[in-house]
């Protein structure tokens, strides 16, 4: 079982992931707000990679029944619903809704990776379901970290290390690239306390600039998920509680 860590969304093109399985990574905060709103009984989640494409598809689907959400340099985006704070996805506002997704980094990350066989969210909120999950479907994976305005981002890049740390609980014959190597050292390193490492780094340092401190506290939480989701149809859904295998997620895809 090979890992391999991609620190920024420009490493690779969007045919790289063809046929892969592979873990989107945006701790501050989409991938924590996608756990966040389906953990509350969103329908669906439509990750989308421009605003525009978000007005556009929203405008084909039922009023009533469809929120678009999302940010754009930290900042809810003028006639949205919703910005991309985990904490406005609650269960009175989301439940059974689908909802149209754009943000400045995650977004765009889960949509390059859409080609993948199989297309998992991780947060630390659900770190130790995903592990679970990837140990159980026994494949060489990728992990797209979603970085910042395509540089490299310290969260996303402990978060992954700390991924393939739980893995490593549960799996002992892991192969790590050594991007793979480097996360799990900087995991190591510097993700003792999540919520200090979160606030020191560049995106969270913003994020508390511009009032953001508990949408920081609630990405640093570990384990308050046990929901994994995935990209099927071009949309996030949850991962049914007994999983799917890796050849169920391609007849799903195909269908």
């Amino acid at each position: 079982m090979k890992i391999n860590v991609l620190f920024t969304p420009v490493i690779a093109d969007d045919l790289y992931f063809t046929g892969k399985t592979t873990v989107v990574i945006d701790v501050l905060r989409a991938s924590s707000t996608i756990v966040a709103a389906l953990q509350n009984g969103a329908k669906e989640i439509v990750p989308v990679g421009t605003v525009e494409f978000a007005v556009k598809v929203s405008g084909g689907m039922f009023g009533g029944q469809t929120l678009i959400g999302g940010e754009r340099n930290t900042k809810k985006i003028e006639g949205f619903a919703l910005g991309n704070s985990p904490l406005e996805y609650t269960e009175d506002v989301v439940a059974r809704k689908s909802i149209i997704f754009y943000t400045t980094n995650g977004t765009k990350a889960i949509v390059k990776a859409k080609f993948s066989a199989g297309l998992f969210i991780c947060a630390f909120n659900n770190i130790s379901a995903v592990a679970k999950h990837l140990a159980m479907l026994d494949n060489d994976f990728e992990i797209q970290c979603a970085g910042r305005s395509n540089n490299f981002s310290m969260e996303d890049t402990i978060c992954a290390g700390k991924l393939i740390s739980e893995i490593e609980k549960i799996k002992t014959d892991l192969s790590l690239s050594d991007s793979a190597k480097a996360s799990v050292a900087l995991s190591k390193s510097f993700g003792r306390s999540i919520y200090k490492m979160l606030s020191e780094t560049e995106h969270g340092k913003q994020l508390l600039e511009n009032g953001f401190d508990d949408d920081i506290k609630f990405c640093s939480k570990l384990n308050i998920s046990e929901i994994v989701p995935y990209f099927i149809g071009n949309v996030l859904k949850l991962l049914p509680e007994n999983g799917l295998s890796l050849t169920n997620e391609k007849d799903n895809i195909a269908n």
